[in-house]
C-alpha cells in the first residue's frame, strides 16, 4: 500500500455497475474510441490496436479481463491509457472503460482491506477498497492486473505491429 500513501488521487471509472480507481501516477491519458485493428491469435481479453501518434497501442477490453459480460460500446465509453510494470518492463496499454467518472482523494486511513472471499473477482490485483455513498469503489494495483504471461503476450504483439500505421 505504498504507493496510495504516498499519492492519494484516483482516477474512477466505471464498468457495469462496479467502479473502480486507479491511482493517477499511472494514467497517461484518456481517449475516445478510434478505430480498433483487431489482432489474430490473441488473448479474449485483447480488444486489438490503435495507432496512437505513430506507436502501437495495445487495447484490453477490461470487462472481458474481469469475468464481465461484453456489452456494446456507448458515447461514454473511452480508453484509459496506462503505464504497467510487468517483471520490470514499463508497458503502455488502453483499458477499455464503460465510462470514467472523476479524479477523487483518497487518505490512506479511509482504504479498506481488500476482501479475500465473496467476491465475483481474483483479489490479487484489488489494492483495496473506499466506500462513498452506498457503493465500494475498488482500487486496482495496475501493476498486478496482468500475468506475466499476459504481459509478455501483450509485448510481442505490439512489438510485431511496430512500424504499422
Amino acid at each position: 500500500m505504498n504507493q496510495i500513501e504516498t499519492l492519494n488521487s484516483f482516477l474512477t471509472f466505471r464498468l457495469g455497475d462496479e467502479l473502480f480507481a486507479a491511482n493517477v501516477s499511472k494514467v497517461l491519458e484518456i481517449l475516445q474510441i478510434p478505430t480498433i485493428t483487431k489482432v489474430p491469435r490473441s488473448p479474449d481479453f485483447m480488444r486489438g490496436v490503435i495507432n496512437l501518434r505513430g506507436n502501437v497501442l495495445p487495447v484490453i477490453d477490461t470487462r472481458a479481463k474481469f469475468g464481465l459480460p461484453q456489452k456494446d460500446n456507448t458515447v461514454d465509453t473511452c480508453i484509459v491509457v496506462i503505464n504497467v510494470s510487468i517483471e520490470g518492463s514499463q508497458i503502455t496499454i488502453g483499458a477499455l472503460t464503460d465510462s470514467v467518472e472523476e479524479v477523487i482523494e483518497l487518505e490512506a486511513e479511509n482504504i479498506l482491506e481488500a476482501p479475500t472471499i465473496g467476491t465475483k473477482y481474483k483479489t490479487g490485483f484489488i489494492q483495496g477498497m473506499v466506500k462513498k455513498g452506498d457503493q465500494f469503489i475498488m482500487i486496482l494495483d495496475l501493476d498486478k492486473v496482468f500475468s506475466v504471461n499476459e504481459g509478455t503476450i501483450i509485448q510481442e504483439i505490439v512489438s510485431s505491429r511496430n512500424g504499422v500505421q
